[in-house]
């Protein structure tokens, strides 16, 4: 069996905070392989962020992390050195942050930029370096690409900034790519020119793509698999296909609710919404953490929830018998 690009188990993020501990992320358990696309989705503040800044060793000093094993491509992230992990981050890892103009630095030009990693990580020399900054840039969309190499980042709008985080995540040709809502900022034109980006060079390149997103609508378009995240935790994953079709978790079925499907919703006909507030995770949660917004709560969701397996590795967390239906098809 081919040894995946990433597999965590059991990762947990906890931070201080003034009132306790805040438990971030809870139990998540992922792998993506290599040519695979893993979409991470879920609400805003569910730990989806947060599971990607684990992995770079990126988490802010106060927060604490830990996990049965984290390996990128069989080498334990948990035990590395920290030298060992640098040499890995921006060469054989890399990392699409949500917004480029807070992640750009707004005194380099964008050719200082690209070819910074190039240089650290000895992949040539600066010449090699310009060279290859040039044809990721053309391969990312960018026209006259030699000459925006002077520009400042101040100087492009956000989807050629978007475009040129793109092509530094692929300056040193990484096995992996972790894209933290490379979207959100945006408009609906540029985000699919980016999406159909993603993928086409995921496929080119062969790396292991982990996508983070809120947007079901861009898991169905371009994922292999998909993790769903609640309240800290991966609450089913699987095949997409067999996510979308069958969904065993009804806080699944409550975001697939919500998606307008052509020819299907209705004109006039409220979409789907997941009533109620997102537990506090500060301290700690006994049962499902969907319990109290869920419309087929009972009694024993009080209690702790086992993770259930089914075919393909489709997984989740749910006493339910069968797939969760529809509440717009059958209202309670």
């Amino acid at each position: 069996m081919t040894t995946p690009v990433l597999d965590v188990k059991q990762l947990a993020v906890q931070i201080p905070v003034t009132d306790g501990i805040l438990h971030a992320v809870r139990d998540v358990t992922l792998t993506v392989a290599r040519g695979e696309t893993l979409c991470v989705v879920g609400e805003s503040g569910c730990g989806k962020s947060l599971t990607s800044l684990a992995v770079m060793g990126l988490l802010p000093g106060s927060a604490r992390r830990t996990a049965a094993h984290m390996r990128f491509a069989g080498e334990d992230l948990l035990t590395v050195t920290p030298r060992r992990l640098r040499e890995l981050r921006g060469n054989r890892m890399a990392m699409i942050f949500q917004e480029p103009m807070t992640s750009l630095n707004p005194a380099w030009t964008i050719g200082d930029q690209l070819t910074e990693p190039f240089l650290r990580h000895g992949k040539g020399n600066r010449r090699e370096a310009t060279d290859r900054a040039v044809f990721l840039l053309e391969r990312v969309g960018i026209a006259a690409a030699g000459r925006r190499l002077g520009q400042y980042p101040h100087e492009l709008s956000g989807g050629l900034r978007q475009r040129v985080m793109i092509a530094m995540a692929l300056m040193c040709g990484p096995d992996l790519i972790l894209a933290d809502e490379p979207t959100t900022a945006l408009d609906v034109t540029i985000q699919a020119e980016i999406l159909h980006l993603l993928a086409e060079l995921q496929r080119e390149f062969g790396m292991g793509l982990l996508l983070v997103t809120h947007d079901l609508g861009i898991v169905a378009r371009v994922a292999h698999r998909v993790a769903v995240m609640y309240a800290g935790e991966v609450v089913e994953s699987g095949p997409t296909v067999t996510v979308f079709d069958e969904p065993r978790h009804p806080y699944t079925r409550g975001l697939i609710d919500c998606i307008p499907i052509p020819a299907r919703s209705r004109p006039g006909v409220p979409l789907g919404t997941i009533p109620g507030l997102v537990p506090s995770l500060v301290g700690g949660i006994e049962g499902c953490a969907f319990r109290d917004r869920c419309a087929f709560a009972t009694e024993p969701c009080a209690r702790p929830v086992p993770v259930v397996t089914g075919a393909e590795g489709h997984a989740w967390r749910c006493i339910l018998p069968s797939a969760v239906p529809s509440l717009l098809e059958n209202p309670a």
